[in-house]
């Protein structure tokens, strides 16, 4: 198998990756290009694609945390809240194998909204706000990961 399409098919599941949450996809589509760049000779040309694609994975990444985030914010939860919401992710994906982290990280914003509100329609409110928010953020990540891994396919053909 060609070496170059090995790579290419790590990165497709590193996109996978992005929409299902038991790989890291952006970061698996950056080791990646290392990979290709360390193992196929690592010219000065390749380590520049291996900086962009790792810039606009990096970047993706910090943005699409951010995004729920604020979203949540913005329709009133505050900043435990949120630290509720990460601790129901990491419940939810030890308890519940591949889409734990799916199911936890909700559960852990509504169950602390009401404990803070007292009221489910404003807890509810909070956390479609910030599930909204998840969803621009998977998208964010999705757009970055197609578009770094089509850089790196452009130089991958070049060398």
């Amino acid at each position: 198998m060609n070496f170059d399409l090995l790579i290419g098919l790590v990165m497709l599941v590193g996109l996978v990756g992005v929409l299902i949450p038991f790989l890291p996809g952006l970061p698996v589509i950056a080791l990646s290009a290392v990979a290709w760049a360390v193992l196929d000779g690592s010219d000065t040309g390749q380590w520049l694609i291996v900086g962009v694609v790792t810039v606009i994975c990096v970047a993706a990444m910090v943005v699409s945390s951010v995004v729920p985030a604020r979203r949540a914010s913005g329709a009133g939860a505050s900043g435990w809240v949120l630290v509720a919401g990460v601790a129901g992710l990491v419940i939810g994906a030890i308890a519940i194998p591949v889409v734990g982290a799916l199911v936890g990280w909700p559960v852990g914003i509504l169950v602390a909204e009401v404990i803070r509100t007292r009221n489910l329609a404003t807890a509810w409110r909070t956390t479609r706000a910030a599930l909204a928010g998840l969803g621009v953020g998977v998208a964010i990540q999705f757009g970055a990961g197609v578009v770094a891994v089509g850089i790196w396919a452009a130089a991958a053909w070049r060398w």
